[in-house]
């Protein structure tokens, strides 16, 4: 059954992303009515390890929902549906849903691998040699960003944690069944992080065998996911009692089963009435991460892109998805590493602005006579993969590169090698465009989100990189616009979540790509760019 436009009431959406957890308040057709949201604790304690708390990240839900709700001027009672959305971290929890350490420190809070935490390394490349066949399903190479090589490095280094696990989730499952209690994973969760085929709706028990993780099997796979369901499915007998306590909700609202959150990024932007449907846009998330989504009618395999992963993101479409490890943060390793990058912090502060917005403001401010964003990097090229190339490369190891330094250590030098910076993020977008359109999946433009793309300057600049049309989200928030579009579907205010994405998401602008000379300088710069990411690759044991 379908509600009637006058019964569908608001869409609660919950975003839990690396830094903080955030909710959004919609309507029907998309209308953000308040948001809020509060900061989450990264854990660090070594190179490539981090970790997070999952009572600390229930915390932050909770004061996140019920800001949005005091911001928008509405009461619990008149939200619909509910949609969770959050990073592909690893979730540890022993009996009864206790937490359990995953780390060295053995603080049972902190239970949880981060999607970014690259421990697992030597597990992944073990795992990759196998050469199973669910390896052809994520881009021919497994990550140590997915879950099977934490799994499998947990399993070897802390194997009192491992064997005493009741269950293993990924983060949006978490935070699910901690709404409803309900243990069914989402599709998209098990399919893109953790190997399950759905294609064919069944685990490879002969994968977990040959990899070492025999374990899991057990009972129907019942530690990692007995039953998968579609994103938007209501689960459960929706929002349990003391759920809606934390929450500031009402007990039984629909919640949906939940995504990825870059995938809820992709269902919150590409499906806009008149943009030529999913599978003509490219979803690029631009945040801390970059992630690349892009939808096909049937499988395309593209060596080092993840996928094709069946109704992953929309349903009955195939998703390949790419990006960079780094894209966000890349930027502020880059500029942590300059002379004047602190002098330049201290501007940005007086102005309550983060150091890239004030250094993409002062480079607005040299753009007259007729110059280009790329002017400002001239002799400057970076590869700014500082966590290695997700997309196309498959390749953890490689690094930053940084040419075209001199002697400048003032505010001039610092914006050049921050415009660089960007280029550089252009073209391994590029890269990643150009693998896929190389094996069957072209795209007409890029729909941007993310909180790292939301400069226009940044957006043409992305658009020149690459020689695509970049399109922007009508919706200031459309990773949250996503799970509250999950929610809407779960509250039955739309039959799927194919019909709620044209109802509920618009483009605004558009970023035409440059012609003539400035092309040519792009394509100069992208042919850098990769002779500089050749040279990285070859010097990485040397």
């Amino acid at each position: 059954m379908i509600r009637s436009p006058d019964k569908a009431a608001y869409f609660l959406g919950i975003d839990v992303g690396t830094g903080s957890a955030r909710a959004g308040i919609f309507d029907r057709h998309g209308k953000l009515f308040g948001t809020d949201k509060c900061a989450i604790e990264l854990y660090r304690d070594a190179p490539n390890v981090v970790e997070q708390s999952s009572s600390e990240i229930w915390d932050a839900v909770s004061a996140a929902t019920m800001g949005a709700i005091k911001a928008s001027g509405l009461s619990g009672d008149q939200i619909a549906g509910v949609g969770f959305d959050a990073t592909c971290s690893l979730v540890v929890l022993g009996e009864n849903g206790a937490p359990l350490p995953v780390g060295h420190t053995n603080d049972p809070s902190r239970n949880i691998i981060v999607w970014m935490d690259h421990r697992a390394i030597d597990q992944a490349n073990r795992i990759n040699k196998t050469g199973h066949r669910v390896l052809d399903y994520v881009g021919g190479r497994i990550s140590p960003e997915m879950e099977t090589p934490k799994l499998l490095w947990l399993k070897e280094n802390s194997p009192e944690v491992y064997g005493a696990a009741w269950q293993f989730m990924d983060l949006t499952d978490f935070l699910t069944w901690r709404a409803t209690g309900d243990l069914s994973r989402s599709v998209c969760t098990v399919t893109c992080k953790w190997t399950f085929l759905a294609h064919e709706n069944a685990w490879d028990a002969s994968y977990f065998e040959q990899v070492g993780l025999n374990e899991l099997i057990v009972d129907d796979f019942s530690k990692i996911g007995t039953t998968v369901v579609p994103a938007g499915k209501a689960l459960g007998s929706g929002l349990t009692a003391e759920a809606a306590a934390d929450l500031g909700l009402v007990a039984g609202i629909p919640v949906a089963a939940g995504l990825i959150d870059a995938h809820a990024g992709g269902v919150g932007s590409i499906g806009a009435e008149g943009g030529g449907g999913a599978e003509a846009n490219l979803a690029y998330v631009f945040g801390t991460s970059s992630c690349t989504m892009t939808s096909t009618s049937k499988p395309v395999f593209v060596p080092g892109v993840w996928g094709p992963y069946y109704s992953a993101m929309v349903p009955g479409l195939w998703l390949n998805e790419g990006g960079q490890s780094a894209a966000g943060a890349a930027i502020d390793a880059l500029l942590a590493l300059h002379p004047y990058a602190e002098t330049a912090k201290e501007s940005a502060a007086l102005a309550s602005i983060s150091l890239p917005e004030f250094l993409m403001i002062e480079a607005e401010c040299r753009l007259s006579d007729g110059a280009t964003p790329v002017d400002l990097a001239k002799g400057v090229h970076v590869v700014p993969e500082f966590l290695g190339n997700r997309a196309p490369f498959a390749d953890p190891h490689t690094r930053a590169v940084i040419s075209g330094l001199g002697m400048d250590q003032g505010l001039e030098s610092l914006i050049s090698i921050y415009i660089a910076g960007l280029c550089g993020i252009g073209y391994g977008l590029r890269q990643i465009i150009e693998a896929q359109s190389t094996a069957g999946a072209p795209i007409q433009r890029i729909v941007i989100s993310g909180g790292a793309g939301r400069s226009p300057l940044i957006r043409q600049l992305l658009a020149d990189a690459t020689g695509v049309e970049v399109a922007a989200s009508a919706s200031e928030e459309p990773v949250l616009l996503g799970a509250a579009i999950l929610g809407a579907v779960a509250g039955e205010a739309f039959s799927n979540i194919s019909a709620a994405m044209v109802q509920m998401t618009r483009f605004s602008d558009r970023f035409t790509p440059a012609v003539g000379a400035m092309t040519e300088i792009h394509n100069t710069r992208f042919e850098i760019f990769k002779s500089l990411q050749d040279t990285a690759r070859r010097g990485i044991y040397v």
